[in-house]
């Protein structure tokens, strides 16, 4: 893989960890702002608004740019709303630096996507998907605990700074080895946006990108309750949840580096036996959550094979989107961040309706029941159709073989 892929992780990396750092920071922005713990909040929500927004939209307004210009725009744009984050006293401004920082996130995603699948083979996409991925999957690892130490030692605006100085190497890495590649002469400039919306549309493409926010919602459904439940059901104090919350990222990054070895070359086999394991896991663990070894277990096992699916499928859609190079990693990137939103919501209403810590964990199974079964009804579909299309054929040549 070109090192430039690598800087590009890097710059995943920093933008994973200013989505998730939050969670550890929240007690002390509110302090600080003189806010409420649940206005504080809402800053989470609000990155995760953007993020579903902001890929299709800055997609769409941006499709003309060459990637260098997008990379470099959106970098350097996510870079300076954290420093302006970290030198704010006003609530709104921190707020709004959030939609901002998660509009130039989801399209930086995209762009970095589409741009790692050019500079590999064209049989690679999986492999260089994972590379980028690896990112998030470290966020979870380092980046999360980390920024929770530094708003420990020197405040929660640390971390922000921490996030701007991160992203630096990638603005220069863009700068020094991603090619110009000004956009061309509206005569080669490709489908265009209704041309790419059009490829979309393709039935293969939809139930792909369906279920990337089916899996992707069992997972964050799971994760975003990890805490209550190893505190409430498994046993665990409450010092333990950063190592198991790290155990998780942990074999997220397992999983996405397992997956690109086989993502292009074995993705069927990888999906479909990932969905069933993964089906079965999440329903083992939800009856074994009060076991720790178990728990622990499982912990890992399904952080690595939520993202191993979830990265394979996030290949398939740029081999699926060759129609729409621009908006099809947009598309893949707002299908994983609707799934991160409504996963947890899911998994809140159930634990609001009284089911207790473990219902996010059958919630997640549900959702991932219902990704097979798309699956499945996509493969007899698309079946039926090549079968209509033989025999089609068929009477077309015995027509043709009887003459006039």
């Amino acid at each position: 893989m070109p090192l430039v892929l690598h800087l590009l992780r890097l710059a995943v990396f920093a933008q994973g960890t200013a989505e998730f750092m939050l969670s550890g920071l929240l007690p002390d922005i509110a302090r600080d702002l003189r806010i409420s713990v649940s206005a504080a909040g809402s800053l989470t929500s609000a990155f995760a608004l953007g993020m579903v927004i902001g890929a299709p939209l800055m997609a769409m307004l941006s499709m003309r740019w060459s990637r260098r210009r997008a990379l470099l725009t959106f970098l350097v744009t996510f870079l300076l709303v954290h420093v302006v984050g970290a030198l704010t006293t006003h609530y709104a401004v921190l707020l709004a630096t959030r939609v901002l920082a998660a509009l130039a996130n989801a399209r930086f995603l995209a762009v970095a996507l589409t741009t790692a699948a050019a500079m590999v083979p064209p049989d690679a996409k999986g492999r260089a998907t994972s590379v980028l991925l690896g990112g998030t999957t470290l966020a979870c690892v380092a980046g999360v605990p980390a920024g929770a130490l530094l708003g420990e030692l020197w405040g929660w605006r640390s971390a922000f700074w921490a996030v701007a100085l991160v992203s630096l190497p990638a603005v220069l890495a863009i700068l020094r080895s991603v090619p110009d590649g000004r956009a061309a002469h509206s005569a080669d400039r490709g489908p265009g946006a209704r041309g790419e919306l059009c490829a979309l549309r393709s039935p293969r493409l939809v139930v792909i990108l369906l279920l990337g926010a089916l899996v992707n919602g069992a997972t964050f459904c799971t994760f975003t309750y990890l805490a209550p439940l190893v505190t409430g059901v498994t046993g665990f104090g409450a010092g333990w949840v950063p190592a198991v919350l790290a155990l998780f990222g942990l074999g997220s990054f397992v999983g996405v580096s397992c997956a690109g070895r086989l993502a292009d070359t074995r993705p069927v086999p990888l999906l479909v036996s990932g969905g069933a394991a993964l089906l079965l896991g999440w329903t083992v663990l939800a009856l074994t959550a009060g076991s720790p070894v178990a728990a622990l277990v499982l912990i890992f096992v399904q952080g690595a094979l939520s993202f191993a699916v979830g990265s394979t499928l996030v290949s398939q859609v740029l081999y699926a989107a060759t129609g729409a190079p621009t908006l099809g990693g947009g598309f893949a990137t707002a299908a994983l961040n609707v799934g991160a939103a409504i996963g947890p919501w899911c998994g809140g209403v159930a634990i609001a309706a009284g089911l207790g810590y473990r219902s996010p964990l059958w919630v997640s199974a549900l959702l991932t029941a219902l990704a097979l079964i798309l699956a499945g009804v996509a493969h007899g579909a698309r079946r039926r159709r090549a079968k209509a299309g033989e025999g089609r054929e068929e009477r077309l040549t015995m027509r043709l073989s009887d003459g006039p």
